[in-house]
């Protein structure tokens, strides 16, 4: 049993910031990706961010040197800092991590982030 929880969205003005946090717990294995997705209203769901295998960053170009990925292992929580927030971002975002080894996926309930002035 893995369990992803988010946290951290809600309601800023364009330009403004959040962090988003995906707190993990249970049956975490070793080999896996963590990775935040977003979906937007009549809008795939897409990838926003995510560590690779190797411990390697990868951001999605769309938001790329205004979001950053961090995390805390002591926590056992996964951060999305999102700066220079746009309307276009508005979207519910999603923590994911999916088990490499078990090819199973598991995603959190998302959070609601909406940038309007």
């Amino acid at each position: 049993q893995v369990n992803l929880v988010e946290s951290g969205g809600g309601l800023v003005h364009p330009g403004g910031s959040l962090r988003l946090s995906c707190v993990t717990s249970g049956n975490i294995f070793s080999q896996n990706v963590m990775a935040w997705a977003r979906q937007a209203p009549g809008k795939q769901r897409e990838f926003v961010a995510g560590f690779s295998r190797n411990g390697t960053t990868n951001i999605a170009d769309s938001v790329k040197g205004r979001f950053s990925l961090s995390r805390d292992n002591g926590k056992n929580t996964m951060y999305l800092q999102m700066n220079n927030l746009k309307p276009e971002d508005t979207a519910v975002y999603y923590c994911n991590l999916i088990d490499l080894a078990g090819g199973h996926a598991y995603w959190g309930q998302g959070t609601q982030v909406t940038v309007s002035s």
